[in-house]
C-alpha cells in the first residue's frame, strides 16, 4: 500500500490517520491468525480486560458493533462462540473468566511482541505520547458531534 505524498496539516490528517489504520490492522490482522485468533476475538477480550467489573452485554454488544468488521449478527455469533468456550460468563452482566483471563494474557503478550508494536519502537517517545494524546481529543471531539447528532 502506497501512501500519497505531500500530505501535513489538517488537510492531510485523516487520510494519513486512515492508511495508518488500516496498514497497522492489516499487519496485525495478519499476525493473530498465526494463532488462530480474529481481530474480532482479541478487541473484545480486550475490551473486556480493561474494565474492573463485569460489563453489561448491552454495553459490549454496542461497543462490539462499533468496531470493523462488525454488525448485531457477527457479534452475536462472536459472544456465542466466546461462551461456548468458556472465555465469557454471564447473562446481562459479561465478564471474562479464568480461561478468558489467561487467554487475555497469553495475546496481551503474544501481540506486545508482534510486527505492530515492533514498528513503534523506534520512534521517539515522545513523539509517540504527543500522537496519543492528539488522537484522544479527536476521538473525544468526534463523539460529541456524534452524539449531539451532527
Amino acid at each position: 500500500m502506497t501512501m500519497p505524498q505531500g500530505l501535513s496539516g489538517a488537510a492531510g490528517f485523516g487520510q494519513v490517520l486512515a492508511f495508518a489504520e488500516r496498514t497497522m490492522s492489516e499487519v496485525l490482522t495478519a499476525y493473530l491468525a498465526e494463532r488462530g485468533v480474529s481481530p474480532q476475538l482479541w478487541y473484545a477480550v480486550k475490551l473486556l480486560g480493561q474494565r474492573e467489573t463485569a460489563t453489561a452485554r448491552t454495553a459490549l454488544t454496542r461497543d462490539l458493533e462499533g468496531s470493523p468488521g462488525m454488525d448485531a449478527e457477527s457479534v452475536r455469533a462472536l459472544l456465542a462462540r466466546l461462551e461456548r468456550e468458556g472465555i465469557i460468563d454471564g447473562d446481562n452482566e459479561i465478564e471474562l473468566t479464568e480461561t478468558g483471563r489467561t487467554l487475555l494474557l497469553d495475546l496481551r503478550e503474544y501481540v506486545a511482541d508482534s510486527p505492530t508494536a515492533q514498528l513503534l519502537l523506534g520512534l521517539d517517545a515522545e513523539d509517540l505520547d504527543t500522537t496519543v494524546r492528539t488522537l484522544r481529543v479527536v476521538v473525544d471531539e468526534a463523539s460529541k458531534l456524534l452524539a449531539a447528532g451532527m
